[in-house]
């Protein structure tokens, strides 16, 4: 489940501003800010079944915007890549060539 939510964030932070704002609200509430489903529908004055539908379309929205424009992939290379180039730098002798292909595939990615 923590893993599910981990995704979920980061995916509501590179694309909540392609989402409605009461998409935006009871993706932070839940996601966030932890408020049960029923926290949610108190707060909004709907059920429970319309906070986890509304949910469940956003989360389905979120993938298909992560699978077209990627981002989140793109980011998690970057900072892998970052990863190996700062291992890289404190090894000695350092290997000048393999920072090199590290700067050469961030640069693909944009």
């Amino acid at each position: 489940m923590l893993e599910k939510t981990t995704r979920m964030n980061f995916l509501y932070d590179f694309y909540q501003s392609l989402l409605t704002p009461k998409q935006r609200s009871y993706m932070s509430l839940y996601y966030r800010d932890d408020f049960s489903l029923g926290e949610i529908a108190e707060n909004y004055g709907v059920s429970r079944q319309a906070v986890y539908d509304n949910l469940k379309r956003t989360e389905i929205l979120l993938e298909e915007y992560e699978q077209k424009l990627a981002l989140l992939k793109k980011f998690e290379e970057r900072k892998k890549l970052i990863s190996l180039m700062r291992k890289g730098m404190t090894e000695v002798p350092n290997d000048g060539d393999k920072l090199n292909r590290y700067l050469d595939e961030l640069e693909e990615l944009d």
